[in-house]
């Protein structure tokens, strides 16, 4: 997923628009985290309904004031706009910790020719390794917030196991009966060779076990005809 962009240049949403264009700093910012791919304009009504929707499922995965730990997800505004004037606009409204690509860019179009993104708001969701987890969450980022998180993260195999939401404390083991559908909606042909491949070397190992307990009995009852011989 860092490959994405490296020799890209990546800029932060905050005041001083801070670029990050050395390798160093994209693997630094990127690197074993699950990506959002956040397709946009300023234009679009949808957007812009969505958009405090997708602050607020960000800043309480991000922002200290809600999470003691930062979770591992970084998210990149990739505008559709028509005029950087509209990106700006838009840009003031997101979260200050989003990262986006420049207007003059022409990797924007790129990727949305990439990922295949026919209409806005789009949030493609990637894995660390740049699998797709979700071609567009924006739906079930609305109907079960920062829940999506913790689905994405047991199917990509983030693991944090120290690091939780201030909020799970209270609900540790609790889960809600749309959970399994979810898991199950982000598994990727990945997961699914992987099933089959665990399979396929169960059985083989079953096979050598009972080749060799047949193995081992014909060489018993072949002692014990040996003994029998001899009294006779």
């Amino acid at each position: 997923m860092v490959d994405l962009f490296l020799n890209r240049v990546l800029v932060e949403n905050n005041t001083d628009q801070d670029e990050l264009n050395t390798e160093r700093e994209i693997v630094g910012i990127l690197e074993n985290r699950i990506l959002m791919l956040f397709f946009a304009s300023s234009e679009c009504e949808n957007c812009q309904e969505f958009l405090p929707v997708l602050n607020d499922f960000f800043k309480r995965l991000k922002d200290p004031a809600y999470i003691e730990y930062p979770k591992l997800l970084a998210l990149v505004y990739i505008s559709l706009d028509k005029s950087e004037a509209q990106q700006e606009r838009f840009l003031n409204e997101l979260h200050k910790k989003v990262l986006f690509l420049a207007f003059e860019d022409p990797y924007r179009n790129e990727l949305k020719a990439m990922f295949k993104v026919k209409s806005v708001p789009t949030v493609v969701v990637l894995r660390p390794d740049g699998s797709v987890l979700s071609p567009n969450a924006v739906q079930d980022i609305c109907r079960y917030g920062i829940d999506c998180f913790r689905d994405w993260q047991e199917s990509a195999e983030v693991i944090e196991r120290s690091f939780m939401l201030n909020e799970d404390f209270d609900n540790l083991n609790m889960r809600s009966a749309t959970d399994p559908v979810r898991r199950l909606k982000y598994k990727t042909e990945d997961d699914k060779r992987k099933k089959r491949w665990w399979k396929l070397w169960v059985k083989g190992k079953d096979e050598n076990e009972e080749e060799e307990k047949d193995g081992a009995w014909d060489r018993k009852r072949k002692d014990g005809d040996k003994g029998i011989w001899r009294i006779r």
